[in-house]
C-alpha cells in the first residue's frame, strides 16, 4: 500500500510538471507571436486596400456589387478598426435603403449594433437594436445573426455590471437569446456547433459543454478568429470551475488566435494578464496588459479600456516593486565590485612597494660587487659566485619588471571595464530596464576573459624567453614534441614549466595560478616527464638553464 501511495504522488508531480511546460511553450508562442503581430496587420492591410480598390472600381450604378464589397470591408474591419468598420456598416445601410431591401437594411443596422457594442457604447446598442425590424418575415440567417447579437449584448452587459441584482436577468435574458439563435442556424455550421456547447453550459452541464467545445475547437476548417472565440469561451469556463492552469493554456491559445487574425477588439489576452497577474508573473502580466492596451487604443473599445484601467496601476505598482528590489540587489554586488576595487588597489601597493626593496637589494648587491672586485685571488671564487647570484637577480628584476608593467596594463583596463559596467548597470536601473540588465551582465564571458589573461601572460613570457618552446621540445623525441596550434603561444603543459622557469617552483601556487586542482598539476608534470628523454631528477634543471 505504502509503494502505491508514493507511486501515486510521483505520477500527480509529473503531471503537475507537465502542464507547467505546456504553458511555458505556449507562452514562448504567445511571445513569437507578439514580435510578428506587425507581420499580421500588414497582410490584414493588403486585403484592406485590394478591397477599396474593388470598391473605387465597382459601377456607380451597381448598388447590389457596392453593398457586398461594403460588407466585405465591414468584416475586414469588424474586429480590426472600429471608426473604419462604422464608416463601411453605415454605407451599407444607406445602399440598403436605396434598393430598398429591408433583409439588407437589418443585416446593416445588426452589423451596426455589433460594431458599438464592441466600443462600449451600450446605449447606443440598445438604440439601434430597437430599430432592428426581427418579423417573421425576415430571413432565418438574419434572425439568428440578430439572436446571437442580443445574446452578446446581455453578455457583455453582464460583465460591464457585475452585481448581483441586474447581472441575474441579463444572464437570463442571455440564455432565452441562446436558444432562441440556436434555432435558427444552420445545422453543421460553426455557430450551430458553438451555441449547441453554449447550451449544454447554460443547463449547468459544464462536462458536456466543455467536450462540444473541445471538439469543436479540434476542426481543421475553422479561422483563427473562430480557434479565438473557442478558445476564449473554455478558458473562461476552466476559470469557472477553478482550473486554473487549463484555463491559462486556452487563454494563451486565444490570445496567439486573435493576433494571427489581426483581432485587435480582444478580450483573451486581457484575461490572460490578469490570470498571469493573480499567481504571481508580473513581468508577463505587464507585458499583456500592454498589448490590451494598444489592441484596445487602436481598435476604439472603450469598455476595453475602461477594463484595463482598473488592473494596469495594480500590475505596475507590482512591476515597480520588483524593480526597486532588483535595484537593491545591484546595489550589493556595486558595493562587493568596490571592495573588490580596494583589495586589488592594496595589492597592488603592495607589489609596488616589494619592487621598491627589491630595486635597493639589488643596488646594494651591485656595490657589493663592485667593492669585491678589489679583492685578492682568494676571493675570486665567491665572487664568481656573487656574480652569478647578481645575474639571476637580474633576471629575476627583469622579469618582475615585466610583469609589473603587465599587470598595471591589465589592472588599467580591468578597472575601465569595471568602470563603464558600472555606469552602464546603473543607467539600466533608473530607466528599470530589467531585462538589459540581465542581457547586460549575461553578455560579461568569463572564459574569454580567462582565456584573454593567459594569452596575455604567454606573450610577455615569451618575450622575456624567446627560445623556450624550441629548447623545451628538444627535451623529447620528435613525436612527443608539442605542436601548438596557429593562434596558440603556449599550452597548459608549457604554461607550468613556464612558471617553474620563471621561479615558482611550488605546486599549490602553480594550481591557484592556472585555476587546476595540485593533483591536476602533479598528473601534468608526471606525464611530460614520463615522455622525456632527460632523467626525471634532471628535467627541472634543464628548464631552468633555458636562456633568458
Amino acid at each position: 500500500m505504502k509503494h502505491l501511495i508514493i507511486c501515486f504522488v510521483l505520477v500527480v508531480h509529473a503531471l503537475k510538471g507537465f502542464g507547467i511546460s505546456e504553458r511555458d511553450s505556449l507562452i514562448n508562442e504567445l511571445d513569437k507571436a507578439i514580435d510578428e503581430a506587425g507581420l499580421y496587420d500588414t497582410e490584414k492591410n493588403k486585403r484592406i486596400e485590394e478591397l477599396k480598390e474593388v470598391y473605387e472600381n465597382d459601377r456607380k450604378d451597381d448598388l447590389h456589387g457596392q453593398y457586398f464589397t461594403c460588407a466585405k470591408l465591414y468584416e475586414e474591419y469588424k474586429s480590426f478598426k472600429f471608426d473604419s468598420a462604422f464608416v463601411y456598416a453605415k454605407k451599407m445601410e444607406r445602399l440598403a435603403a436605396q434598393l430598398n431591401d429591408s433583409s439588407k437594411i437589418n443585416i446593416a443596422k445588426i452589423k451596426i449594433s455589433f460594431i458599438l457594442l464592441s466600443a462600449g457604447l451600450f446605449k447606443e446598442t440598445f438604440e439601434n437594436l430597437g430599430k432592428i425590424n426581427n418579423s417573421q418575415q425576415q430571413p432565418d440567417s438574419v434572425r439568428a445573426e440578430y439572436y446571437s447579437l442580443m445574446c452578446r449584448y446581455y453578455l457583455d452587459l453582464g460583465h460591464y455590471n457585475n452585481d448581483i441584482y441586474y447581472a441575474p436577468d441579463y444572464k437570463r435574458q442571455r440564455n432565452l437569446y441562446i436558444d432562441s439563435a440556436l434555432a435558427l442556424f444552420p445545422i453543421g455550421s460553426f455557430d450551430k456547433y458553438h451555441f449547441i456547447g453554449l447550451k449544454s453550459l447554460k443547463e449547468g452541464n459544464i462536462k458536456k459543454a466543455i467536450k462540444e467545445l473541445e471538439v469543436l475547437l479540434n476542426s481543421r476548417n475553422l479561422t483563427q478568429h473562430q480557434v479565438a472565440i473557442i478558445a476564449s469561451t473554455l478558458g473562461s469556463i476552466y476559470l469557472d470551475d477553478k482550473q486554473i492552469d487549463k484555463a491559462i493554456n486556452y487563454q494563451v491559445r486565444a490570445a496567439i488566435a486573435d493576433i494571427k487574425s489581426s483581432t485587435k477588439e480582444t478580450y483573451a489576452i486581457f484575461n490572460l494578464a490578469q490570470l498571469l497577474f493573480e499567481h504571481g508573473d508580473f513581468e508577463k502580466a505587464s507585458v499583456f496588459i500592454e498589448k490590451a492596451i494598444n489592441d484596445a487604443s487602436f481598435y476604439g473599445a472603450r469598455l476595453r479600456k475602461v477594463q484595463v484601467s482598473t488592473i494596469l496601476p495594480i500590475i505596475q505598482g507590482k512591476k515597480i516593486s520588483f524593480v526597486e528590489s532588483q535595484r537593491k540587489l545591484w546595489i550589493t554586488y556595486g558595493a562587493i565590485a568596490s571592495f573588490l576595487l580596494l583589495l586589488l588597489v592594496f595589492l597592488v601597493i603592495t607589489i609596488y612597494r616589494q619592487f621598491t626593496k627589491l630595486k635597493k637589494a639589488k643596488e646594494t648587491i651591485t656595490e657589493a660587487h663592485l667593492n669585491l672586485e678589489a679583492a685578492n685571488a682568494n676571493l675570486h671564487k665567491a665572487n664568481t659566485d656573487l656574480h652569478e647570484v647578481n645575474s639571476k637577480l637580474f633576471e629575476a628584476n627583469k622579469i618582475k619588471e615585466e610583469y609589473i608593467g603587465y599587470f598595471f596594463n591589465i589592472n588599467s583596463e580591468f578597472f575601465l571595464k569595471i568602470n563603464r559596467f558600472k555606469r552602464s548597470i546603473e543607467k539600466k536601473i533608473n530607466d528599470r530596464k530589467l531585462d538589459d540588465v540581465r542581457t547586460l551582465v549575461n553578455s560579461i564571458n568569463i572564459n574569454q576573459e580567462k582565456e584573454e589573461l593567459l594569452k596575455s601572460f604567454d606573450k610577455v613570457f615569451l618575450k622575456l624567453f624567446p627560445n623556450f618552446v624550441k629548447e623545451f621540445n628538444s627535451l623529447f623525441r620528435e613525436e612527443d614534441q608539442i605542436k601548438l596550434k596557429e593562434d596558440e603561444f603556449l599550452n597548459t603543459d608549457l604554461r607550468i614549466y613556464a612558471l617553474i622557469r620563471m621561479g615558482i617552483a611550488d605546486n599549490e601556487k602553480i594550481a591557484n595560478i592556472l585555476e587546476y586542482s595540485v593533483n591536476t598539476i602533479y598528473t601534468y608534470k608526471a606525464k611530460i616527464k614520463h615522455k622525456s628523454i632527460v632523467p626525471k631528477d634532471e628535467f627541472d634543471k634543464r628548464i631552468m638553464k633555458i636562456g633568458f
